[in-house]
């Protein structure tokens, strides 16, 4: 509840701020080009990264990886993007820091040190440490990450009344 009070009210009111400072320094028509150049600059940025990204989940997809990184990684440079077309200049700093590939990785780690991503179709799974993917064996009881325990019986269902 704090997050989204800090998002909506708090950051907004420095950003209104911050552009009548810069305004009154160097003159609305300039912060207004500032503002426009900033996202036509953070745009462009964002397809090139988007594009870089996009390569590498599909090099990864096609040596039966799964592209957990970069599924992330897509999310940091949608956010980075959004925040890059909202006026202002907090938000198109954190947006730059999103596109930006360090930042934009660190961003990533800190998000898969949080969740776990699965991918049931191939039993690939993922748990708190980037990179790091292995295949599930269903049939092994001690390994405690496996998707599904014991056997499938496979059949077919008729409903009688």
């Amino acid at each position: 509840m704090r997050f989204l009070f800090l998002l909506f009210i708090i950051v907004p009111i420095i950003e209104i701020t911050l552009l009548i400072n810069v305004g009154q320094a160097i003159g609305a028509w300039n912060t207004v080009g500032l503002v426009l150049l900033s996202a036509f600059i953070g745009v462009n940025m964002l397809r090139y990264q988007g594009f870089s990204t996009l390569r590498r989940a599909q090099g990864r997809m096609a040596t039966g990886e799964m592209p957990g990184r970069e599924m992330v990684e897509g999310i940091v440079l949608a956010v980075g993007g959004a925040l890059l077309l909202t006026p202002g200049f907090v938000t198109d700093v954190i947006g730059f820091l999103c596109l930006i590939p360090f930042t934009r990785q660190r961003f990533a780690d800190l998000v898969l040190s949080k969740v776990t991503l699965i991918n049931p179709a191939q039993g690939f799974h993922h748990h708190a440490g980037p990179g790091d993917f292995h295949q599930a064996d269903p049939r092994d009881p001690r390994d405690s990450s496996t998707l599904h325990k014991g056997d499938v019986i496979d059949g077919e269902y008729r409903r009688e009344d």
